[in-house]
């Protein structure tokens, strides 16, 4: 029993925004502020994106860090972990996969960041979402909050704006789907980012391929040196890959999307790179990686973007 709902640990924990909000509605006043304030635009320079099945952490002092956050959560759900004291920062963006083992790494980092900061508590905040067809959000914010709730230590819930608090009145779309946090303020807000850093194609082929890494939710980002880090990964090579190209925007859009309806302009221009890349590419463990080392980025200091370097 270890999510603390308003400042009180709970015996059981809610598996559901409606079985959140009976017990604790004030949870609906957090959400709503967040929804009165207009997207930000986030260029790239200083920017750290996480895409989908993917997490990072950084603390306040990071030279290279000015914003961590991600967008295109659409019956995904973006994850903050922050320590108060310290003001370290673990931002993940949950589909599903790996649910249970990256609450437990996004705890497990930010405690490492914040050593030396005797005071402060764990606070989870959870956005993007939304009362999808089938349910998809439903059933994952049930799994994200059961998985903070089995771990050994107090996580303060300070934000819920997901699920039925995350959809537009009357129509089945959601509202927020993108958040930056200011990891110097601590400050959330909505957010897009039209640059989302280097190699998209390669990061998003694990999610519409299997293999021994597919599932997992891989942490970007090396404190240690403040480099952006891609892999190393291998995926299964993608059987029909040529057919799929074959297709027309919409076919693609209906069968590669859990909400097509609500998917934003650029989704399947996105998937279409990502395809040509896995096309190119079916063995990554050979053309990709083929010393099995991750690809680093560096922040360069004049466009404040990410930069390849060899370490």
């Amino acid at each position: 029993m270890v999510v603390v709902l308003n400042g009180v640990l709970a015996d059981d924990c809610p598996t559901s925004v409606r079985a959140l909000l009976e017990a604790h509605p004030g949870y609906r006043e957090g959400a709503a502020q967040l929804l009165t304030e207009t997207a930000r635009v986030v260029g790239p320079a200083g920017v750290l994106y996480v895409g989908q099945r993917e997490m990072a952490a950084v603390v306040p002092h990071d030279k290279n860090v000015n914003i961590i956050g991600s967008d295109d959560a659409t019956s995904c759900i973006i994850v903050v972990v922050r320590h108060s004291g310290s003001g370290a920062i673990a931002l993940a963006h949950l589909d599903g996969s790996g649910t249970a083992e990256a609450a437990a790494a996004m705890v497990s980092r930010v405690q490492q960041l914040a050593v030396g900061y005797p005071e402060g508590r764990l606070e989870l905040q959870v956005i993007g979402g939304f009362t999808d067809p089938h349910r998809y959000s439903d059933e994952l914010f049930a799994n994200i909050m059961l998985s903070f709730h089995r771990l050994t230590v107090e996580i303060d819930l300070t934000l819920a704006c997901c699920c039925e608090l995350n959809t537009l009145p009357g129509g089945l779309a959601p509202l927020v789907t993108g958040v930056g946090v200011d990891i110097r303020a601590g400050d959330l807000f909505p957010a897009t980012f039209p640059d989302k850093g280097p190699e998209l194609p390669l990061r998003g082929a694990r999610t519409i391929t299997s293999g021994p890494h597919s599932a997992q939710v891989l942490d970007i980002y090396d404190n240690a040196v403040g480099m952006l880090r891609v892999g190393p990964f291998n995926y299964d090579p993608l059987r029909g890959v040529d057919l799929w190209l074959e297709q027309s925007d919409e076919f693609i859009l209906q069968h590669l999307s859990t909400t097509p309806a609500v998917e934003p302009p650029h989704f399947v221009h996105n998937i279409r790179m990502t395809l040509k890349f896995i096309q190119q590419h079916p063995f990554p463990a050979v053309t990709v990686f083929p010393d099995n080392r991750p690809h680093f980025y560096r922040r360069d200091e004049h466009s404040g973007c990410w930069i390849s370097v060899r370490y």
